[in-house]
């Protein structure tokens, strides 16, 4: 055994340096293009909200996007009733092997090109903020896949960048990223809330009536009391 170990131990450390560079290189490509979401969100309600047609001011504060930072790995974009929440995760993934990326030559060819970071845009109502209502629902709308190439997929309703076959033949760069957030804003523009079936509301707790009358708590989401298929997202 102890003759081994020598060779276990190279084994252990070349593991652990080519993980640990490949997982470097995907957060800090990532964190990149992260922080350059963040920018063109911020252009972007600026360049709206110089857009608004209206005389009125008071018109206009409830028609203008806001965009805020949320911190280094969160931004947000309010616009009408709704906010986007874009979230990037803090580890790495790798796509999981029934996932068609592998049929690629770009993975095939490389199994690291398969490690990416994960960027996810989320859909709430703003009231659902606004008031704090910690059960109220959000929807993922959109991810981002980004590799140590830069090389991504765009997964989502209405995203024109998920073709998988098209993988590690084109790098994130500013146009795509505002086709994504172009198309993730424009989808949650067109999903609207619905009143939820008669049955799931009928009853209410003393505590959920008392919380409502503080603070409108009463659980609220888009399509609360109706099947949501990842189908529904992920269809464009």
């Amino acid at each position: 055994m102890a003759a081994d170990l020598p060779s276990r131990q190279k084994e252990i450390l070349a593991g652990f340096n080519f993980k640990s560079q490949i997982k470097l290189q995907v957060f800090n490509q990532t964190m990149e293009v992260f922080n350059q979401l963040k920018e063109i969100l911020n252009e972007m309600s600026n360049d709206l909200n110089d857009l608004l047609e209206t005389n009125d001011p008071n018109d206009r504060k409830l028609r203008r996007l806001e965009y805020r930072d949320r911190g280094k790995f969160e931004a947000e974009l309010k616009f009408a009733d709704d906010v986007l929440i874009f979230s990037m995760h803090s580890d790495v993934f790798i796509f999981d092997r029934d996932h068609p990326v592998w049929k690629s030559d770009y993975v095939k060819n490389d199994s690291s090109n398969g490690y990416s970071g994960v960027i996810s845009i989320y859909n709430f109502l703003s009231d659902s903020l606004k008031y704090n209502r910690p059960e109220d629902l959000g929807y993922l709308v959109a991810r981002i896949f980004v590799n140590k190439d830069k090389c991504f997929l765009a997964e989502g309703k209405r995203q024109i960048n998920n073709v998988v076959s098209t993988f590690g033949k084109k790098k994130l760069g500013r146009e795509e990223m505002l086709q994504i957030v172009e198309s993730a804003i424009l989808y949650t523009l067109s999903f609207d809330l619905l009143v939820p079936p008669f049955d799931l509301v009928k009853v209410a707790s003393v505590e959920q009536i008392n919380d409502k009358i503080e603070s409108a708590k009463l659980q609220t989401g888009k399509r609360m009391g109706y099947k949501f298929n990842s189908d529904d997202v992920l269809e464009g």
